[in-house]
């Protein structure tokens, strides 16, 4: 059994008292934890590349795989980062039409080489006229942390279209109640998995060809390894190795 420096989620059990526990595995070597919390990494899968999939990758697959969304649909990704850059390959995956929306023309090739069928620069367009000129999307997963930029999205989610928020601000969203009724529109948050999610994740990036993008620092290291991952150079996620 492989095991990573990230948080491991315990299973919930029915009425247990300790339900939504966390374990911290905190950069060390090694670590106890239960062995319902544990996730079997499959053989082809590296423990540097799993390690992300079980953090960012389980928020965005499920998240997706939950959003009611078909194949088919149009689905659009909202940054183009730790998150934003799985929950592309994800969709992709699912065999929705993918369009990515990023902030300046930098970003547009790497969306495209992600499984992105088109890309939307808020920078010069405004995103939700954007996918409604696409027929509104389905689902819009919103992954970068800007309360302002989700609820410039809302109206480019087609009727009965959804609002998936994973990035994390304390910011408040603002809709108006028009907005929502006359579109029959809904807005959810999404956070993470169980132990049985993160299987979940693992199996579907092995069978896909899905994989985290990763920067990788040795434990001695591990200090120099957040500094860069607080100052958002990182590309796209930062791994410590043992």
């Amino acid at each position: 059994m492989k095991a990573d420096g990230l948080r491991i989620w315990r299973r919930q059990h029915g009425n247990d008292t300790r339900r939504n526990r966390v374990h911290d595995g905190g950069y060390q070597q090694y670590m106890i934890a239960p062995a319902e919390a544990l996730v079997p990494i499959p053989e082809s899968l590296q423990d540097v590349e799993a390690a992300p999939l079980l953090c960012a990758g389980i928020t965005t697959y499920n998240a997706l795989r939950h959003s009611g969304a078909f194949p088919g649909d149009l689905v659009a990704v909202e940054g183009i980062g730790g998150l934003g850059h799985l929950g592309i390959q994800f969709a992709n995956k699912f065999g929705y039409k993918v369009a990515a929306i990023g902030r300046g023309p930098d970003t547009a090739a790497l969306a495209i080489q992600l499984g992105a069928s088109m890309y939307i620069d808020s920078a010069s367009t405004k995103p939700a006229e954007a996918l409604q000129q696409l027929g509104g999307a389905q689902v819009i997963l919103a992954t970068a942390p800007s309360s302002k930029a989700m609820s410039e999205l809302i109206d480019g989610l087609a009727p009965n279209g959804r609002l998936m928020v994973v990035g994390a601000t304390s910011d408040p969203i603002e809709v108006t109640p028009i907005q929502l009724i006359t579109g029959v529109r809904t807005i959810q948050g999404w956070n993470t998995g169980t132990p049985g999610d993160g299987e979940d994740t693992l199996n579907f990036a092995e069978l896909t060809g899905v994989r985290p993008m990763i920067e990788t620092y040795p434990l001695q290291r591990a200090g120099e390894a957040y500094a860069r991952m607080m100052s958002g150079h990182a590309r796209f996620r930062a791994v410590l190795t043992m």
